[in-house]
């Protein structure tokens, strides 16, 4: 079996040289993204227990599902800081999907059309660096020059 193929093998390690700005703020972007969904996630979760929701079950299952939910965003941040090639996905997953959420809170009217439409611009933000010739080669994605 070939060191590639082994189970055990250590992961690549990141391309040399320092993590460009667009990749720290990238990963920042979406720590804060994750950070923000485990607080409605618990929110969501205490409010089921100890408020008075019309489905207590309901309530709490929300709040566990949004709580698994922030933790793809935290992890790709993670794997960003890293430089990890495998991140730029899921990050890149979660921005997309943040988009109709975005579209649905400003469409809601109120004091959601300004969350919605911070959300967006994240998103908006976090794809164009993700993008970016200087963060995929970061990554190890994009050609590199020789």
């Amino acid at each position: 079996m070939s060191p590639k193929q082994s189970p055990n093998a250590a992961p690549a390690p990141a391309p040399a040289g320092p993590r460009p700005a667009r990749l720290t703020a990238a990963a920042a972007l979406a720590a804060v993204e994750g950070v923000a969904l485990a607080g409605l996630g618990i929110y969501m979760l205490v409010m089921g227990l100890v408020g008075d929701p019309d489905n207590r079950m309901q309530a709490e299952t929300g709040g566990v599902t949004v709580l698994v939910l922030a933790a793809l965003p935290l992890i790709a941040a993670r794997g960003l800081l890293l430089r990890r090639r495998w991140s730029r996905g899921p990050a890149m997953i979660t921005q997309l999907l943040s988009l109709p959420v975005a579209w649905t809170l400003i469409s809601n009217g109120g004091a959601l059309i300004a969350v919605g439409a911070v959300l967006a611009a994240v998103a908006v933000v976090v794809l164009v660096l993700l993008v970016n010739p200087t963060a995929t080669e970061a990554l190890g994605i994009g050609p590199r020059d020789a």
